[in-house]
């Protein structure tokens, strides 16, 4: 039966019953009435029935045309509440939201995207998760609606809009032997152990291929995936540690540390959030992540323009 039918009939029926006339009924259908007496005539047969009773210049609705035309209404405007929009209300609106980016982010950039979120949208519940490169492949799998990661660029298959840039540097504590040093050189790079922060992208894997062609080996002592960890250990010892140039300068202010540029060629370090495909359109996360962009990009501990 459903295979008979669908919703252009169910509409002529309605307009048909509404208007008892099969020219009016054409002309609000934008349908000539030649159209329109042939979907009559469908519509009778498929409900086995009249519908509509010819009297003079008018058409009378039998009880079963009367019965229907409540069903069809209904139907309809089930339909048109199908096809409408979604609304979305932030003040309204009860999440969950689950983001998932490096401790960095985490410690120092996510306070103020709670805040901001928080008042616009006071019954969000948001939940943090520590990411994981290796995670980029199952984004889809997972429960995790925004990444902020470190990659070279949107990988295929997902949703991101890009934060900023910049290039890798060489931290070190201020009383390091190399810090008054004129420049770093490869011998220097290599003549002290290194650390690495392990999480939230790939931050110095550059290094080793760098080296290796140039028949050079550097040993990494220490490996965390925690940036206050990090940051903690290179201000006490004599380790050297591989990262953007944007959060080494902003941890000056929190760390006896300071900073100088490589004796390699550096790549470009990229920053996006991400999403999977399936939360593109959603009007929900769409404001939820232009509100984290807006927070990404003006905060002191975020991406600042820089000239090389």
């Amino acid at each position: 039966m459903l295979s008979q039918i669908n919703l252009n009939l169910l509409r002529t029926l309605q307009v048909l019953m509404e208007e008892c006339h099969v020219s009016r009924s054409a002309e609000r259908l934008c349908l000539t009435q030649s159209a329109v007496s042939r979907q009559l005539n469908q519509l009778r047969e498929l409900f086995a029935d009249p519908l509509l009773i010819r009297e003079g210049n008018r058409l009378l609705p039998t009880p079963r045309g009367l019965q229907l035309k409540l069903q069809v209404d209904a139907i309809l405007e089930g339909c048109e509440a199908l096809l409408a929009a979604p609304s979305f209300d932030p003040e309204q609106w009860q999440g969950p939201m689950i983001m998932a980016s490096s401790d960095y982010v985490a410690q120092y950039i996510l306070p103020d995207i709670v805040e901001r979120v928080q008042r616009q949208a006071p019954r969000l519940n948001l939940s943090y998760r520590l990411w994981s490169p290796e995670q980029i492949s199952r984004l889809g799998e997972l429960d995790i609606h925004l990444v902020s990661t470190m990659l070279p660029a949107i990988p295929d298959g997902l949703c991101g809009a890009q934060i900023g840039a910049d290039f890798p540097v060489c931290v070190l504590r201020r009383g390091h032997p190399l810090a008054l040093a004129p420049r770093l050189t490869l011998d220097d790079l290599v003549r002290y152990p290194h650390m690495r922060v392990s999480a939230g992208g790939d931050k110095d894997s550059f290094v080793e291929r760098e080296l290796s062609a140039l028949g050079l080996q550097r040993t990494v002592k220490f490996s965390v995936p925690f940036f206050s960890s990090a940051f903690q250990t290179v201000s006490r010892t004599d380790m050297l540690l591989v990262l953007p140039e944007h959060i080494a300068m902003n941890m000056q202010a929190l760390f006896d540390i300071t900073y100088c540029p490589l004796p390699l060629t550096t790549p470009e370090h990229r920053y996006w959030l991400l999403w999977h495909p399936r939360y593109d359109a959603d009007p929900a996360h769409r404001w939820f992540r232009e509100q984290v962009m807006a927070v990404m990009q003006s905060s002191m501990y975020s991406i600042q323009p820089r000239v090389y």
